[in-house]
């Protein structure tokens, strides 16, 4: 038997370079995207032109962040938000895994929940339209728009354009992969 030291070296350096390669793919998919939803919530808040659109990305069950903003003022800057637990229970869940859209022109018009309008309060909200990101694996995130100066009117249009925005993002290959 002999012992080809270098056969060992290079197969080493091969899993390196597998290894490297993984990474560098994963790091590409995203930026693209990373890219994908910055031009989608910019094209949306713009053609809206209300105060915040927002991604609200779900890291567990019902459990999730703010990850992506488009504003047109820095001071309405909720990046990094999570949800009130209370509020976002497996009924809301539900109703969003079914297709729910939901816009509200004035929040404070609305019949919503106490703790529901609080913490929309909280964020400086004042209208929102609300559209789930659905992958085939479930409820990947929402799309949020939000206006701060005041009430606003969702037209048909308005919410058509925040579901082809929703649609974009959940065909997305590197959205179906993360």
């Amino acid at each position: 038997m002999q012992i080809h030291p270098h056969s060992e070296f290079n197969h080493s350096r091969d899993r390196r370079e597998q290894g490297l390669q993984k990474l560098l793919d994963r790091l590409v998919k995203t930026m693209q995207r990373d890219e994908l939803v910055r031009q989608t919530t910019n094209q949306l808040r713009e053609s809206l032109q209300v105060d915040r659109v927002v991604l609200y990305y779900f890291y567990e069950q019902w459990q999730g962040q703010v990850t992506f903003e488009s504003l047109s003022s820095k001071e309405f800057s909720i990046l990094g938000s999570t949800g009130p637990d209370s509020c976002f229970n497996d009924e809301y869940a539900a109703l969003y895994l079914a297709g729910r859209v939901k816009a509200i022109a004035d929040i404070e018009l609305e019949p919503i929940e106490s703790c529901h309008r609080d913490f929309l309060r909280n964020m400086q909200v004042r209208a929102n339209l609300v559209v789930p990101i659905l992958i085939p694996r479930g409820l990947w995130g929402l799309l949020a728009a939000h206006h701060c100066q005041g009430p606003h009117y969702w037209s048909p249009s308005d919410i058509e354009m925040m579901q082809t925005g929703a649609q974009t993002l959940a065909t997305a290959p590197y959205i179906l992969e993360s």
